[in-house]
């Protein structure tokens, strides 16, 4: 009687331990993906304010068409790769509309009306502020995907991991090392 008593209550902390495990691969996964949606919210009203500031500025810029082509195909781009979801897309495009704002701004040098109008003005800040905001989604969402990552490897979460086919998540990385610096943008 002892020894069946004991063997239950081995095996019911096992299946404690199991359902505790499993609980919290998938709590883990769900913070992935609650950050992966804030990177998303963040970039979504950057792109909302990149028009308004392309417009803004095309009044006092007629010849430089080319800047705000190439701002606007890599917005576009990078709004594709967020609507399919693939984080390595999504951070090549976002990479790429930042090497395209970095030149816009620094074309804006030439202008001393537009630096000074207030929209203008109004807009940069926004968009400073949003980009402080996606650095800081950037970087929630890989200390989320590590957490997550480390259960999936770690032992004994990797058992339960492996059982129920969690997969490790892709970190939000820039691939490009030219692009990993900061534009110098003075104003």
């Amino acid at each position: 009687m002892t020894f069946a008593l004991i063997f239950l209550v081995v095996v019911v902390v096992c299946v404690l331990t199991l359902f505790a495990m499993y609980n919290k691969l998938v709590g883990l996964r769900n913070i992935v993906k609650n950050s992966w949606s804030q990177i998303d919210v963040q970039l979504k009203r950057r792109f909302d304010l990149i028009p308004n500031l392309v417009e803004t500025a095309k009044g006092y810029m007629k010849h430089e068409s080319e800047t705000f082509i190439k701002v606007t195909e890599a917005r576009a781009a990078a709004m594709s790769a967020i609507n399919k979801g693939d984080v390595k897309e999504v951070g090549a495009a976002a990479a790429n509309l930042d090497s395209a704002l970095a030149k816009m701004m620094l074309t804006f040098e030439n202008y001393p009306e537009l630096k000074a109008n207030q929209n203008f003005l109004s807009l940069q800040e926004e968009l400073t502020s949003t980009e402080n905001k996606v650095a800081f989604a950037r970087q929630a969402y890989n200390d989320a995907v590590m957490g997550y990552n480390n259960a999936v490897e770690m032992f004994p979460t990797n058992i339960v991991a492996s059982m129920f086919s969690f997969k490790q998540s892709d970190f939000f990385e820039i691939e490009d090392k030219a692009e990993k610096e900061a534009p110098k943008v003075t104003f």
